[in-house]
C-alpha cells in the first residue's frame, strides 16, 4: 500500500537527485568553459606578444632609416637651391623641431632662409574668418589683385604671397618695404600672425603645419591652411605645404590639397615632415616647384611617391 510517507520520500528523493545533477552538470560545464577561456586567453596573449615584437622591430627599422636620412640629408640637398631664398610660414600645430630641421636643410641646399611668419590659431578659426577677410581686403596694396573666391585662406595667402614672395619671372619685390611692413603689422594687430622683425621677401615658401585637425570646425581649419598655401604658390616661384603624420587625412591640410585636382596640380605637398626623410623631401620639392612642377609626396595612401624622382607623382 502506497502511503503519504512514501510519496513524501519519493518527491524528496527526486528533488535531491535533481539538485545533485545540477551541481555536477554546472561543475563540469564551468570547468570546460574555464578551460576554453584559458586557452583563448593564452592564444591572445601569445598573439599580442608577437605583435609587440613586430612593432618593436618596425620601430627599430624606422629609427635606423630616419638616422640614415638625417646623416645623408645635407649631401642629398646640397646645391639644389643654390643662391635661392625661402621664407617659412608655420601654423600653431607645427613642431618647432621640424621647422628648425627644415631650415637647416634649406641652408644646406645653398639657399637662405629670409625669416618666419607664424600663423595663429585665430588665422584658421572659422568664427574669425569674416574679420580676417576684412583686414586682408583693407591691407591690399595698390596695384595688387586678390582672388574673388577661395575664402579667407586663399585671400590671405595671395596677400602675403604678393608681399613676401619675389616675382616669379623677374625676382623683383612685388611690394614696397612700407607695404610689406603695413601688411604684417595689420595682420599682427588683428591677432592673425606673428612675424620675425627682419623677415624679407623670398623666391620660395614653405608652409609647415602639424597633423590632422581635430574638434569642431576641423575641416574648415584644414581648408583655410590648404588654401592659404595655394594662394602663396600662385604668387611666387613656388610653395611646398609640409605636414606631419595625419596631415594627409580628410581633416588635414595636405589631404585637402590632394583631394582638389586644381590645387594639387600646382602645389607640392609632403605628409611626413616629422621624419628626416620627409624634411629632405620638402627641400627637393622646393626645387621641383622652382622648375615649374608639382607632386604629392610622403607615406600616406594618397601620396604619389616617397619623394621627387622616386615614382610618378608630378603633374
Amino acid at each position: 500500500m502506497i502511503t503519504l510517507r512514501y510519496h513524501i520520500v519519493s518527491i524528496a528523493a527526486a528533488f535531491l537527485a535533481l539538485a545533485v545533477g545540477v551541481v555536477l552538470g554546472s561543475t563540469t560545464l564551468s570547468g570546460t568553459l574555464l578551460s576554453g577561456l584559458a586557452d583563448d586567453n593564452s592564444e591572445l596573449a601569445s598573439r599580442v606578444s608577437e605583435l609587440e615584437t613586430e612593432r618593436n622591430a618596425l620601430q627599430a627599422r624606422l629609427a635606423d632609416a630616419d638616422g640614415f636620412a638625417s646623416s645623408v640629408g645635407p649631401r642629398v640637398v646640397s646645391d639644389r637651391l643654390d643662391e635661392r631664398s625661402v621664407v617659412l610660414f608655420t601654423t600653431e600645430e607645427a613642431d618647432p623641431t621640424d621647422r628648425d630641421a627644415i631650415a637647416d636643410l634649406i641652408e644646406d641646399s645653398g639657399a637662405r632662409v629670409t625669416g618666419e611668419v607664424r600663423l595663429s590659431d585665430a588665422f584658421a578659426d572659422p568664427a574669425k574668418s569674416d574679420r580676417l577677410v576684412d583686414i586682408v581686403t583693407r591691407l591690399q596694396p595698390s596695384g595688387t589683385e586678390l582672388p574673388t573666391s577661395g575664402g579667407p585662406g586663399r585671400l590671405a595667402g595671395s596677400l602675403l604671397g604678393q608681399t613676401l614672395l619675389l616675382d616669379a619671372e623677374s625676382a623683383d619685390e612685388q611690394a614696397s618695404s612700407d607695404e610689406q611692413a603695413a601688411v604684417l603689422r595689420g595682420l599682427a594687430e588683428g591677432g592673425f600672425v606673428e612675424a620675425d622683425e627682419d623677415v624679407e621677401p623670398a623666391q620660395l615658401a614653405v608652409v609647415l603645419t602639424g597633423g590632422e585637425s581635430e574638434g569642431d570646425g576641423a575641416g574648415d581649419r584644414a581648408a583655410t591652411v590648404a588654401r592659404f598655401a595655394v594662394g602663396m604658390d600662385k604668387s611666387g616661384a613656388g610653395t611646398v605645404l609640409a605636414g606631419a603624420a595625419g596631415s594627409a587625412s580628410g581633416n588635414g591640410p595636405v589631404g585637402v590639397v590632394r583631394a582638389d585636382s586644381s590645387a594639387s596640380g600646382v602645389l607640392s605637398t609632403v605628409d611626413n615632415a616629422h621624419t628626416a626623410a620627409g624634411r629632405v623631401t620638402t627641400v627637393l620639392a622646393l626645387r621641383e616647384q622652382l622648375e615649374g612642377e608639382a607632386g604629392q609626396y610622403g607615406i600616406a595612401g594618397n601620396a604619389g611617391a616617397p619623394a621627387p624622382g622616386a615614382g610618378s607623382s608630378g603633374s
